[in-house]
Parts: C-alpha cells; structure tokens; sequence
C-alpha cells in the first residue's frame, strides 16, 4: 500500500494494526524530472564545449543529478514496515531491517528557518538514527508516523 502526499482524511480507509505491509517510496515524476534535467544539462554542455569551463560545469552538475536520480529508481522504497519492525534504505541504495523492539523512539522533527518549514520522520534505533523527508516519503512525515504507530500497536 503507497501512501501519498494530502492531509489526513477521516473518511479514507486507514491502516489497521492487522495490515500486512506499508511501503513509503520517492515520487516517480520528480524522479524522472531529475533524469531529464541531468540529459538537459549534457546537452547544453555539448552546446557549450567551446568554453571549458562552462562545459565542465554542465557536466558536473549533470552527474550529479544524475547520481541523485540513479538513487530514486535503484532504490524507490525508503521506508517499508510491517508487523515485526521496518526496513529503511541507508547510504546509496542499501536496506537495513529494524525489528520493532529496537526502535528507541520515533517522533516528527518540525522547524521553521527562512519562513520554510521543514519536517523530518526520526526513527531512533539506538546506534543509528534515520532522517526521512517528505521527499524520501512521498507523504507528510506526521501522517507517516501516525500510519506507523497503528500498525505497531501504539
């Protein structure tokens, strides 16, 4: 089951604490939105060969971007949970499984700096602490972890 991105409606079905699996993935789109940018930015660093320096910028930012968007369809799901724990992406696209009896604490981190805020999913596994955005979740962070409370019994 994919959870998107909205504020919490009472009137959708939500998940029980008897659902089988919750899978939080990146979009697709903005996914694919990076990919086009990074094919952009080689053309234009095509274009731009007689100037290495521009050439070497384009192709930079280009890689990059295409590293970023490389990680979005490697590994889409950033954070999938069940009725035993979760399992969250680290590093690249590596996955780590998290029973829930080593799950510490879990709680939204929400701030406000230059008039954006920002929320981030924190799941404190005791030597590891994992970040997850609204981007990583396609979800608000809030209804992510309400969605996890539920299925862990909470």
């Amino acid at each position: 089951m994919d959870l998107r991105s909205g504020t919490f409606d009472p009137s959708q079905p939500q998940p029980q604490a008897q659902a089988t699996a919750l899978r939080w993935r990146v979009s697709t789109g903005f996914a694919a939105l990076k990919a086009c940018a990074a094919i952009g930015l080689l053309v234009a660093g095509v274009f731009a060969a007689g100037d290495r320096r521009m050439l070497t910028a384009a192709l930079v930012a280009a890689a990059i971007l295409g590293i970023y968007a490389l990680r979005d369809f490697v590994a889409p799901v950033r954070l999938a949970a069940d009725p035993d724990g979760v399992t969250v992406v680290t590093g690249y696209a590596g996955r780590r499984r998290v029973d829930w009896v080593q799950v510490e604490r879990m709680r939204v981190d929400a701030r406000s700096r230059g008039g954006m805020r920002s929320e981030l999913l924190e799941i404190d596994a005791g030597e590891q602490l994992f970040l997850l955005s609204r981007y990583d979740l396609n979800a608000h962070p809030a209804d992510v972890y309400e969605a996890l409370l539920r299925l862990r019994g909470f």
